[in-house]
């Protein structure tokens, strides 16, 4: 501070506030919740079993108040342990999901190794040199596919550095690199089909096959990737065609001098050791759709799937004992806090239930939601994981948070579970592509060069079609049943 008081610049940078992390909003939660359980009044459904579902579900219009349960400081401390699995019986609660996690993240790490996917990208580059403007959708529908196989996030911030220079030789601008990556896998994560980290735990907390909806989020995906493809190659043509429309045109020298000395070789071929490795990590994804939609797997099977599938790739690359499990480990490492995060969401819903507010919080639901009709039900449910996605960016978190609550709701109102599911990862997907609490998108711009508030004004065109689009395709599905 300066001698009269006043706040210096260095101070006030000091004293700018910082948005809390996943793990801290999350841990707060727990703690509101528990707070909340002397106050909000106890009560139950009564349940009865759901064929098709497999597990006991509310019974709309049975709900009646029951003793409380107030839950105290040790049970905040419990909570996201017993997210994990239950101290009491040892029952796993989000164990085995959370260990899932980890395997697939070791899994990632091998093949990331190999530079197979590098590579791959390399090669489509060099064959559509010319003809530029083409790698936007072909290298959004990339993207895409592993937002929707298995939500492409962190790991893309490697491609940035490979494709901004690419960019900037077609004469487009830096923003058009950052799109196709950020808005390819974001698009390709709205669009969830096998997801693991938003459709499968999210389909797991709902009680419901993660197979289920499929269609649906099939078509939000395709029709997702041909708006954001669309809307992103009329930018780069108007940029072209005038560099000084671009909204980065006053930091292209900067940009262009911070990328210049990329030496990677797009002429470079792929390896038959990186071919088989592709070929393995799409094989791997169909063979985990095989097992768990007509085979029954589930985690154990799957985590199984993909120890073998990473040995596979380690054997076929011979990259050494050594150099699989360092591989192997910093895959997992990377994705050890998403498995963290999946149990102390967990423990939100464990504090809820021992003090018996879930079903409370159901039944004010129940009345809240009853008039709005089926197709008012589904878009409202759109609008409130909207606004904690906010609160909550990680897919898996928001998941195992507001499946377990909302997901209930559904069956109340004669919507089928799997829409609110789609509701849910369409609307985390949605805002991810520009929320500042989500490392990905800020870490994006950062490199790019782009500021985040002129991001924001490239976006929002896109993100109102995008809300119309998804807004009208689950109305759609709703009445069509």
């Amino acid at each position: 501070m300066t001698k009269n008081g006043a706040r210096t610049p260095e101070s006030r940078k000091a004293w700018r506030f910082a948005f809390p992390t996943a793990y801290t909003i999350l841990f707060v939660l727990i703690a509101l919740v528990a707070a909340g359980s002397w106050i909000v009044p106890a009560g139950e459904y009564q349940r009865a079993e759901n064929a098709e579902l497999g597990r006991s579900v509310p019974v709309p219009g049975t709900y009646e108040p029951v003793a409380s349960n107030p839950q105290g400081i040790v049970d905040v401390f419990i909570a996201p342990i017993a997210g994990f699995y239950n101290p009491d019986s040892y029952e796993a609660q989000a164990i085995d999901v959370a260990l899932f996690v980890i395997i697939l993240g070791g899994f990632l790490g091998v093949v990331t190794r190999t530079g197979a996917i590098d590579r791959a990208i390399e090669r489509a580059m060099a064959a559509l040199r010319g003809r530029e403007v083409w790698m936007i959708p072909i290298l959004m529908a990339f993207f895409a596919a592993g937002g929707t196989t298995y939500g492409m996030a962190e790991e893309s911030l490697a491609f940035y550095g490979l494709l901004i220079p690419v960019m900037l030789a077609a004469r487009f601008d830096s923003v058009v690199a950052v799109s196709v990556i950020l808005l390819g896998a974001g698009v390709g994560v709205l669009g969830s089909t096998i997801n693991p980290f938003a459709t499968v735990i999210a389909s797991n907390a709902a009680g419901v096959p993660f197979t289920s909806g499929l269609g649906l989020r099939l078509f939000i995906l395709v029709a997702g990737w041909a708006v954001c493809s669309a809307y992103v190659v009329r930018y780069a043509l108007k940029v072209r065609g005038d560099p000084s429309r671009s909204i980065v045109a006053d930091e292209s020298d900067s940009i262009a001098a911070r990328f210049k000395s990329e030496d990677h070789d797009p002429t470079a071929p792929l390896t038959w050791p990186q071919t088989l490795t592709l070929i393995i990590f799409a094989a791997t994804f169909g063979v985990m759709i095989w097992g768990v939609s007509s085979q029954g797997w589930w985690m154990d099977k799957m985590s199984a799937l993909f120890i073998a599938a990473a040995i596979l790739v380690g054997v076929v690359t011979w990259i050494g004992e050594k150099g699989f499990v360092e591989a192997f480990m910093e895959g997992a490492k990377d994705l050890l806090g998403v498995a963290l995060i999946i149990g102390i969401a967990r423990g939100i819903v464990v504090v809820m239930d021992a003090g018996k507010m879930t079903d409370t919080i159901l039944h004010a639901g129940e009345q809240a939601l009853s008039g709005l009709g089926a197709v008012g039900f589904i878009n409202t449910m759109f609008g409130i994981e909207l606004g904690l996605s906010f609160l909550v960016p990680s897919s898996s978190g928001l998941a195992v948070l507001s499946m377990p609550v909302l997901a209930p709701l559904a069956d109340f109102s004669g919507v089928d579970r799997s829409l609110v599911v789609t509701a849910y990862q369409s609307a985390n997907g949605l805002v991810n592509l520009i929320n500042p609490s989500f490392a990905v998108v800020m870490g994006a711009l950062a490199i790019g060069g782009v500021p985040y508030q002129r991001w924001l004004k490239f976006m929002w065109p896109l993100l109102l079609t995008l809300a119309l689009l998804i807004m009208g395709a689950l109305s759609f599905a709703v009445l069509i049943g």
